[in-house]
Formats: C-alpha cells, sequence, structure tokens
C-alpha cells in the first residue's frame, strides 16, 4: 500500500479538501445510536467529567466529599457512580456496603444520597440521561395500546384483484384529454361496476319491498306483508300464494287478453286471492265485502277450466252446461250475466240466464243451441229441471254467489235439489287428495272431470255450513277484510230526522244542493213508499224510477236500463236492489228509511264506491231504528272516513245490542 502511495505521489488540494468535505458530510448525517450505546456514551462522558473533577480537587488541596486531615479520602466517603443504577446493581450496588446490622449503622452514619454531593452540572447530567429519580421509582404500567401487532402477511399477498374486477388494471387520471381509448376504457369500468353493483343488489331482497321483487325472490315474510297490505286472511291447508298481477295469475294467455280488452288494470283484493285457488281446482268459500270484483273471481277461473273441457256439439249441447251460477235475485244473476259475456263473447261460449218472469218456453228456446254456462236462480233453474227443460248431466263446475241471502229468501230447499241434480260420479274425496292440484285436475276417463265449488257469502249461519260440509270438499277459505263490513271507500253520514215531512224536505234541500250529481239511488223499506218518494223527486227536478218486488221482470229491467243509459237521474228501491245492482258512478246512496238490519244496510251502501272509486251514503234515523243503533255505531267508528254524530254515541240504544237490552229488560 505504501509503495502504491509512492507511485502516485502526493495528494492535490482538491482531493484533500474533496476528502475533508465527504468527512465533514459523514459527520453531519443523523446516526441512530441504541440505547445500549447512548449508555455507553453518557458513561464515558461522565468518567471523563469525574476525573478531570478529581483531578481538580487535588491540585486545590481538597477532595471530593468527606476528607481527613491528612488529605486522604476516608473509608465511608462516597464513591464516584461510574454507571447507571440499572447496570451497577448487575455489579453490586455500592450501596449495599452500607447494609448491616445496627451495630455497624451506629458506627457508620447513612451515606448521602447520590445525588446530594453532585455538583448541579452532574445533576442535570444524570436527569438528562437517567430521568428524574421520583419518575423513575414509579412502576410504569404498560397499556393495551402500547403492543405493537406485526402481520404475516406482505403487501404483495393480496388476492382481491383475482376476484373483484373493479381493482383490475390501474387507474390513471386523464387530465382533460379526449381520447378515445380512455373514454372506451372508462365506459367499460363503468358497465363492470354496474353488473358490480346489479350483482350485490341480489343479495339485498330482504330489505326491498315485495312489489319491487320477482315472484322467485318472494319470501314467506312477504306475502306475509302483501296479505296484510290488501286485507287478505286464507284458511285451509296447501292455500296457493295470492298473486301480484294478471301476468302471474296463471291464466291462459287467450283469457289474459280478454282481461285487457275489456280493461282490467289491477286485479282486486278477491281476485288476487282466490283466482289462484281456484286455479288449482281446489274449492273455494270467499268472505268478501260488497262491491269487490267478486265476479270475475269466479268467472276467469270458471273460463279457464271450461277451455280445458271438449267442444259442445249437436250431441254433447243437449247434456246441459258445463257450469252453473247461481244467484239470489234476477238482477244479481242478469248482473252476472252482463260480466260473463264480457269474456264469453271473446272466447266463443255461450252464457244464457234463467230467471223470473221470462216465460219457461222463452228460456227453453234459449238453451236450445247448447251454452257452456247457465246463470239461474234457484227457484226457475228446479222448475227447468223438473220439467225436463236442462240436464245437468254433464256439470262439473258450480258456483253460488250470495249463498245467505238464497238461504234468506228461502231457497235452502231448491239449492239442495239442484245440488243433488248433479253427477255423483265426479264427485271430489273427503280426504288430503282433495288438496292436491294435480290429482284434481286429471280427467276421470273421457271428458268427467272432477266437480269444483265456489261459495260466496257474507255471512256463515249454520244452513250455509251444512251445504258445504255436504257439498264441499277441503275448502280454501278467502276473508277479505272484516266480514260483514262496508267498503273502505264509503264515508257514511247519518242524520235525525223524525217525521215523513221533514225527511222529503231534507232530501230535497241535500239533492238541490248541488254536491252529488246523478245517478243516485234512494231506499225505502215498503213498497208505498216507493211512489212518494219517486213523486217527490219528480216534483224537485229529479226524474226517478222504481224498483220493487211487485214490478214485474220487464219494468226493473227498464227501470234499471234507463238508470244505466242516463234517462233517469235516480232510482228509488226496496232492499231487492240492495244487492247484486252493479250502476256506474253512483254517487249518492240515501237511507230516505234505516234497514232493518245491519246486513242490508251493508249491501245497500255497498251500491256506491265501487271499483275503487270513492262515494257517499247518507241515513236518515228515528226512534224506530233503535235496534240497529248499536251495529250502526259499530260500523261508523270503525270506517276511516267516517264519524259518529254525538246524539247516535250518547243514545241509550247504542250503548248494547238489542239482543242484549231485551235480555236485561226481561230481568228488571
Amino acid at each position: 500500500m505504501a509503495s502504491q502511495a509512492a507511485r502516485r505521489g502526493p495528494q492535490s488540494v482538491d482531493e484533500i479538501i474533496q476528502k475533508r468535505k465527504d468527512e465533514e458530510a459523514a459527520l453531519a448525517k443523523p446516526k441512530f445510536l441504541s440505547k445500549k450505546d447512548r449508555e455507553r456514551i453518557a458513561l464515558e462522558k461522565l468518567t471523563k467529567h469525574r476525573e478531570a473533577k478529581l483531578q481538580q480537587h487535588q491540585q486545590n488541596g481538597t477532595f471530593y466529599g468527606s476528607t481527613t486531615t491528612n488529605g486522604t479520602s476516608s473509608t465511608n466517603s462516597t464513591p464516584i457512580p461510574s454507571a447507571p443504577r440499572s447496570m451497577q446493581q448487575q455489579r453490586g450496588d455500592y450501596s449495599r456496603n452500607f447494609k448491616g446490622s445496627s451495630r455497624d449503622a451506629a458506627k457508620n452514619p447513612s451515606p448521602p444520597s447520590e445525588t446530594e454531593n453532585l455538583d448541579p452540572e452532574a445533576k442535570l447530567l444524570r436527569e438528562r440521561y437517567m430521568g428524574i429519580a421520583e419518575i423513575r421509582r414509579q412502576k410504569r404500567r404498560r397499556t393495551a395500546s402500547d403492543r405493537k401487532f406485526t402481520f404475516d402477511w406482505k403487501t404483495e399477498d393480496d388476492t382481491s384483484s383475482d376476484y373483484n374486477p373493479i381493482y383490475r388494471g390501474e387507474v390513471s387520471a386523464s387530465l382533460g384529454l379526449k381520447n378515445t381509448g380512455e373514454a372506451e376504457e372508462k365506459k367499460k369500468r363503468a358497465l363492470e361496476l354496474q353488473d358490480i353493483l346489479r350483482k350485490k343488489k341480489d343479495t339485498d331482497w330482504d330489505s326491498m319491498h315485495w312489489s319491487e321483487k320477482p315472484l322467485d325472490k318472494m319470501k314467506e315474510r312477504d306475502w306475509r306483508i302483501f296479505k296484510e297490505d290488501f286485507s287478505v286472511s286464507t284458511k285451509g291447508g296447501s292455500v296457493p300464494n295470492p298473486m301480484r298481477s294478471w301476468e302471474e295469475s296463471g291464466l291462459p294467455p287467450e283469457i289474459l287478453r280478454a282481461v285487457e280488452e275489456v280493461g282490467y288494470k289491477e286485479p282486486s283484493a278477491i281476485q288476487r286471492a282466490a283466482i289462484p285457488i281456484a286455479l288449482s281446482c281446489r274449492d273455494v268459500i270467499g268472505v268478501a265485502e260488497t262491491g269487490s270484483g267478486k265476479t270475475a273471481s269466479f268467472v276467469l277461473p270458471l273460463l279457464s277450466y271450461i277451455i280445458e273441457m271438449p267442444v259442445l256439439n249437436e250431441v254433447t249441447k243437449s247434456d246441459g252446461p258445463y257450469a252453473i251460477i247461481l244467484a239470489p235475485t234476477r238482477e244479481l244473476a242478469q248482473q252476472i250475466e252482463t260480466e260473463t259475456r264480457k269474456f264469453c263473447n271473446r272466447l266463443g261460449f255461450r252464457c244464457v240466464s234463467i230467471v223470473g218472469g221470462h216465460t219457461i218456453s222463452e228460456q227453453s228456446f234459449a238453451l236450445q243451441e247448447g251454452a257452456e254456462i247457465v246463470i239461474a236462480t234457484p227457484g226457475r233453474l228446479v222448475d227447468c229441471i223438473e220439467r225436463r227443460v236442462l240436464v245437468l248431466s254433464q256439470c262439473c263446475y258450480v258456483i253460488m254467489d250470495e249463498a245467505d241471502r238464497m238461504i234468506d229468501l228461502g231457497f235452502e230447499e231448491q239449492v239442495n235439489k239442484i245440488l243433488e241434480a248433479l253427477p255423483v260420479t265426479n264427485t271430489k274425496p273427503d280426504n288430503d287428495d282433495a288438496e292436491n292440484p294435480r290429482l284434481m285436475s286429471t280427467y276421470l276417463g273421457g271428458k268427467d272431470r272432477y266437480r269444483q265449488t265456489m261459495m260466496y257469502t257474507a255471512t256463515m249461519p249454520p244452513a250455509i255450513e251444512r251445504i258445504a260440509r255436504q257439498y264441499l270438499r277441503r275448502p280454501a277459505t278467502v276473508i277479505i277484510g272484516s266480514a260483514g263490513q262496508a267498503v273502505g271507500t264509503v264515508e257514511q253520514r247519518v242524520e235525525f230526522v223524525t217525521t215523513e215531512e221533514k225527511r222529503r224536505r231534507r232530501m230535497g234541500e241535500i239533492l238541490n244542493s248541488g254536491e252529488f250529481q246523478a245517478p243516485v239511488i234512494v231506499f225505502v223499506n215498503i213498497k208505498k213508499n216507493c211512489d212518494m218518494v219517486a213523486r217527490e223527486l219528480n216534483r224537485i227536478g229529479w226524474k226517478a224510477v222504481i224498483l220493487h218486488g211487485g214490478k214485474s221482470q220487464d219494468q226493473r229491467e227498464a227501470a234499471l236500463k234507463q238508470l244505466r243509459d242516463g234517462e233517469a237521474d235516480a232510482l228509488v228501491a226496496t232492499d231487492l236492489a240492495g244487492r247484486g245492482i252493479d250502476v256506474p258512478d253512483v254517487s249518492l246512496v240515501l237511507n230516505f228509511n234505516m234497514a232493518k238490519n245491519i246486513e242490508d244496510y251493508t249491501h245497500r251502501i255497498g251500491r256506491t264506491g265501487r271499483a275503487g272509486k270513492s262515494g257517499i251514503a247518507m241515513t236518515f234515523l228515528s226512534n224506530d231504528d233503535q235496534d240497529t243503533f248499536y251495529d250502526l255505531k259499530q260500523m261508523l267508528s270503525k270506517s276511516a272516513l267516517s264519524k259518529v254524530p254525538d246524539e247516535l254515541r250518547r243514545h241509550e240504544a247504542a250503548q248494547a245490542k238489542f239482543a242484549a237490552r231485551k235480555t236485561m229488560q226481561n230481568i228488571q
């Protein structure tokens, strides 16, 4: 090395200057010192400082600590610390020299503390590198936040880019550059993000409303909420879920097209619940409020059933219809016929009504060409069967509308005769097989299928229960709202008007107020009052027609036609028009006389507020109507649109039902 340096020659000035700069730069760089290095450096500085102090005292003739007369240090002088406390105790602390028996303690008093004999500069050095003694003596508690975790994975171990496309590729700022390639890439990433969000949305169905879900995502909770929204309750085993729309109904395409042409937009509550049950070949008992669309709920499944049956020919048309529909009154039967024809004419089926008021020969002529559906009142249908005008040898579908009303009118015997005239070879078994749609939809041989029965009623008196037990097999029960309650779209108003003269005057004030437009319906209790009220209406400028049991069938039909066509402004009727009369856009139902019972009152006011529209029903009360006060008050209190007048609320007869009140009077 020396020979090489000799050959290179002496260093130049620039090399020396550069070397010095490198050394200064190296010294200027911060150095990381460990705890041991810091302790070692502090110990070296302290030792040098002590040696310099000791040298200074020796030169001045003094000693550090206590001294003797000859200038030497005493045996109990405080030694100079040569290391921090932790290091001193490892080597053996000098303070142990002072520990001993009490006799030694008396001869050798306790030495001064470590910091008493230190000068201020030494104390500051000690506190800087070893800390304050009081703080050192305090035991430091280790908290959970002091813990440091070391993860056993590295950044390059992240695998999220393998399964999440949002992390694929490197994102770069476009800086406002209009680059077609970058725009395409941005669009592609946006589409990928939408796809991710759509897939993620599939897992969030539980937080969505049933109306936003597809049918296959509906759960039991969603169906329960759906039924609560439409006030639907069902009973019976294996009841299928309701339909949410016509597209999900399961009806044949040709019937769905007819539904669209007729103008049915959304199914009503009874249609949503009853149609899926009837399409599964189950017997049905339906309890629904008046004006809720019951006719379509049994006509559409009936047409779906008939579509699968063989077409009537010259031979089979004389064997009778495939289905019969029973109604308690002529008006209701004709109303059902009108609604049924809307679909039959589009599907190529024939529908015939058999009601009183027409001759048997006229109805026999209508049946000569055969008919898939016969709509009849019980009395006239029994006459046709007994006179061999009609047979039911191939009837496999039976519908009884307003069954409780048929029993009230005394038609129980006729209904049983009609049901006994049906063939017994196609009755369903009275076991669990009656709830199996696949078994009940099979053919029994030839054209025969299991008989299906649907019954609609507002109440279930014992006679209806007997008929249901005898002729229905494991029926499913559908209840819409509360049985016997009025339609929720009708506002009910009640006024106390005592005399006939005051009622006529009040009726004129109401109709001439301009609040109500034609048509309106006025109900009375007896036939002779119809003529009196009609004369009063004509006097105040409202053209009125009359409908009651004393009119012929032609007169009834003519009155209803005038009202529907707008030729008449008002219809004055008895309870005969309380059921089955469907006149569009009736703005007011006026009970000139209160009905004898709450059921007839419910059906009366159901002539308005139909098909989801709103309506108003006004009732005149007097003390002669006390038997209905309690039920009327309960019905008004349950209606969201109606208010119970104070006079009715406080009336004594409205505090308890008539039967309970009569019993208490007998006891007293």
